[in-house]
């Protein structure tokens, strides 16, 4: 039985620490926050709940896998699980709505039809082979095997992009295969709210991030009864029952080395917690230290954090009034300015006119009664040092007057909501209060601004995270910052290679 020091609570490392504990291992979490779940958090107030990270899942096999796999009480039997149908609605900037029903292709191709003119479903469905090629082709080595030595064949994108144009030249980019291969703007901003949704600049993200919609119209999209917090307390509920320790309010400040090898962790308060294995949840700035990694900065955790510089604002809004009989349980409102709104992103300012993703979950655990509503309204937003700063791009220079950036932000907020009306009948008048979640609430929450994007092959090489075994020996990592990447599903698989990795050594060869 080893001794294995887990650093953070989130739900890669959790995943983790169930698998380990079940293989006979003594693991002990160490908390800097006062709870678990990382980016799963959630927000209270005046009877009414939201989750403040993701609100849906996707491919939940995972972690129907790790409850089999960590006891006889399955997944369903601990939360509750029902497909979203319509898995999305789209309100488009010309006024055009589809409402797009889950893990249906026929469905999904019939209603572009219908709303967009015939011949939409038809590019669309077209799409999604090219993206199962591309799905096929990177599925397990980028998803269910630790990354190998050499990640050079990662480099090339899997996506079999159509040779259009005179010189026959394939799209690079996600928003070159909208223009391209889809042909109508309708279905390129579609396509491009995949992506940004993953927290990934459609302009600059390789075209194999098609896999992003063919997974979820695949796979289709599911809801946790009580939000997505209701399924860290799942995981949390499942670390107990098999005996792993968790403390929290402990920061780990340092990991203990001898001899080439992690044999620890330090705590802030000087004392020393002695490990066989140390698994790292979450960006530490001790392990960027020369002695530890050899890295010069936090800018080299992952090495796709230097193409991934996004976060996420987030209104909470709770509203007066039932929600209505057929609402649909997530609308994506698109930008009326796509051009404006991927341009601000690239230079690192928030847009006039943001692409929101509203979600309506109807659900009685999280409002006080009958006759009121929680809604969250979500958008993708450069993220990192300026929301710390007195600088958020351009609205509050040196110089400018007291409350500026806390009046840009309210400023974004308010377009937020405003195009949320678009998802919400009598927004407005039903308002009660607002609160906005902003890069800095994250950044207090998990130690780091950005929100974590997934593997993805192609652009180089430049979107594969942090390998799970780190260079120094008896050290790994697991959560969305290491492989496989960032997203609620990708988490879960990453703590079942790290728990393969210790467990079976370096002769595992992946989830099975």
């Amino acid at each position: 039985m080893a001794r294995i020091v887990v650093i953070g609570a989130g739900m890669g490392a959790m995943a983790a620490a169930a698998r380990l504990a079940v293989a006979g291992h003594r693991v002990t979490v160490y908390e800097r926050a006062e709870t678990y779940g990382g980016a799963v958090g959630r927000y209270e107030r005046d009877g009414f709940a939201f989750d403040t990270g993701p609100g849906l899942l996707h491919l939940p096999a995972v972690y129907r896998d790790l409850f089999v796999k960590t006891g006889k009480e399955p997944l369903e039997r601990c939360v509750g699980l029902t497909q979203v149908d319509p898995a999305s609605r789209h309100v488009f900037a010309d006024g055009t709505a589809v409402s797009l029903p889950n893990a249906s292709r026929a469905g999904v191709v019939s209603a572009l039809d219908a709303a967009l003119g015939a011949g939409a479903g038809s590019r669309w469905g077209d799409f999604l082979n090219r993206a199962r090629d591309a799905w096929d082709r990177s599925r397990r080595p980028l998803l269910e095997e630790p990354l190998p030595a050499d990640v050079s064949p990662f480099a090339r994108d899997p996506y079999p992009a159509l040779r259009t144009g005179l010189l026959r030249r394939p799209a690079a980019t996600l928003a070159g295969v909208g223009r391209r291969e889809l042909r109508d703007p309708r279905l390129a901003a579609l396509l491009e709210s995949y992506a940004l949704s993953y927290g990934l600049d459609p302009a600059t993200a390789p075209a194999a991030a098609a896999v992003l919609p063919y997974m979820e119209q695949t796979f289709g999209t599911w809801y946790v009864s009580g939000g997505i917090r209701a399924l860290a307390d799942a995981v949390y509920a499942r670390c107990r029952e098999r005996k792993v320790e968790f403390v929290f309010g402990a920061e780990v400040t340092g990991v203990v080395v001898k001899d080439a090898r992690a044999v620890g962790v330090e705590l802030a308060g000087g004392e020393v917690a002695e490990a066989d294995h140390v698994v790292a949840g979450a960006p530490l700035p001790a392990l960027y230290r020369d002695q530890v990694l050899g890295w010069d900065s936090q800018d080299e955790w992952p090495r796709h954090q230097h193409g991934v510089r996004t976060g996420r604002v987030t209104v909470c809004l709770a509203l007066r009034g039932a929600r209505e009989a057929g609402a649909v349980h997530r609308t994506v409102v698109h930008s009326a300015d796509r051009a404006e709104e991927l341009d601000a992103l690239a230079r690192g300012r928030l847009c006039e006119r943001p692409t929101v993703v509203v979600l309506r979950p109807g659900d009685e655990r999280l409002r006080p009664d009958g006759d009121h509503e929680s809604v969250t309204v979500t958008a993708t937003v450069p993220a990192g040092e300026p929301w710390a700063s007195e600088n958020l791009w351009g609205a509050a220079q040196e110089g400018a007057p007291e409350g500026a950036v806390e009046g840009a932000v309210e400023a974004f907020a308010e377009r937020m909501v405003e195009a949320a009306a678009a998802a919400v009948p009598g927004l407005r008048e039903r308002l009660l209060w607002r609160a906005v979640r902003t890069p800095a609430d994250t950044f207090r929450e998990t130690g780091v601004y950005q929100v974590p994007g997934p593997a993805l092959a192609g652009a180089g090489g430049a979107l594969l995270p942090a390998a799970n075994p780190a260079p120094l020996g008896g050290l790994y990592f697991a959560g969305g910052w290491a492989h496989p990447g960032g997203g609620l599903a990708h988490a879960g698989m990453s703590g079942a290679l790290v728990a393969g990795l210790i467990v079976e050594g370096a002769d595992f060869r992946g989830s099975q």
